[in-house]
């Protein structure tokens, strides 16, 4: 039978010892591994493969040779290169600014605390999580020359309108598709910020006698700057990589003649297939994210302006 030993009176008792572990230099990376082979296998790689292919005549089953700037130097006489330059510009002058401004005056309307109000909000995100390809085919549905909205006009007596005929009409109704998708997604990202707005502001706004929209351009406009930057960072570079709306509305070709055909769309019609040109497609690939990448430099350079 053992006794316990007690310390003398007077002593603190001896704390057990601490095992030391060390920690090895790689172990962070051991945690990032997973991470950085995804974004290598996945993005990176991809990526300059993609440039390595530009400066070659590769197709889809046969090697080419390198052939330096040929690519590039083909671009600025292609004539359908230009139109989808043009129709890309186009697509984000259009719609960036109705990216900017509607979602935030959405978003105004639905932080008004009223009954029933929860069920617009939820409304009116319901587009963003719904998938593209569904959307893209009940509205090509609905503007189709018997579709709905054709439909509803010859009842009122009007002459049928041929959203997915004209190009003019295609692009508009691609453009439109584009926005009225995403007004929920900036919306919520205005929501999360108005909330952060002092009421003191408006209600001292009120105070001095201006009316709602002398607040909202005095008030909420200088406290939402950087959040417009932002949203109209990531609609821009959406608006310029666009591909479903314009394929599902136009078609495979690009609408009539090819006229409504975007750069992304250019890079799928001219890189796929059995007789795809790989390289030819890879340059267009590398102007799109050069293109892209000076647009959000603009918009950070615009962006730190507006800080200072």
């Amino acid at each position: 039978m053992t006794s316990a030993t007690t310390a003398p009176p007077g002593t603190a008792p001896k704390a057990a010892p601490r095992r030391v572990r060390r920690h090895l230099p790689a172990s962070p990376w051991l945690f990032l591994a997973p991470g950085l082979l995804a974004v290598t296998a996945f993005s990176l790689a991809p990526f300059l493969l993609t440039v390595g292919n530009s400066f070659t005549d590769n197709r889809t089953l046969v090697p080419g040779s390198f052939v330096g700037l040929a690519n590039f130097r083909r671009l600025l006489h292609d004539e359908m290169f230009w139109t989808g330059l043009g129709n890309s510009c186009l697509y984000v002058l259009v719609t960036v600014p109705l990216l900017v401004l509607l979602p935030l005056l959405l978003a105004m309307l639905v932080r008004r605390h009223i009954p029933g109000i929860a069920f617009f909000r939820a409304a009116f995100y319901t587009p963003v999580v719904a998938s593209v390809v569904v959307v893209g085919l009940i509205w090509s549905w609905m503007l189709d020359d018997r579709g709905l909205v054709n439909g509803i006009l010859e009842a009122l007596g009007a002459s049928p309108v041929g959203f997915l005929s004209d190009s003019t009409l295609i692009l508009l109704s691609a453009m439109l598709l584009t926005v009225w998708k995403g007004l929920g997604y900036y919306m919520i990202i205005y929501l999360a910020v108005l909330n952060n707005v002092p009421r003191e502001l408006h209600e001292a706004a009120a105070v001095d006698g201006a009316g709602p929209v002398r607040r909202f351009l005095s008030v909420t406009v200088p406290a939402l700057r950087s959040t417009m930057v932002l949203v109209g960072a990531l609609s821009s570079v959406s608006a310029f990589k666009v591909f479903s709306e314009v394929y599902l509305l136009a078609g495979e070709n690009g609408g009539p003649a090819g006229e409504d055909t975007t750069l992304v769309q250019l890079v799928q019609q001219v890189g796929t297939g059995l007789n795809g040109r790989v390289g030819y497609a890879s340059a267009l690939s590398v102007v799109v994210f050069v293109i892209t990448l000076g647009l959000m430099l603009l918009v950070l350079r615009a962006n730190r302006k507006e800080d200072a």
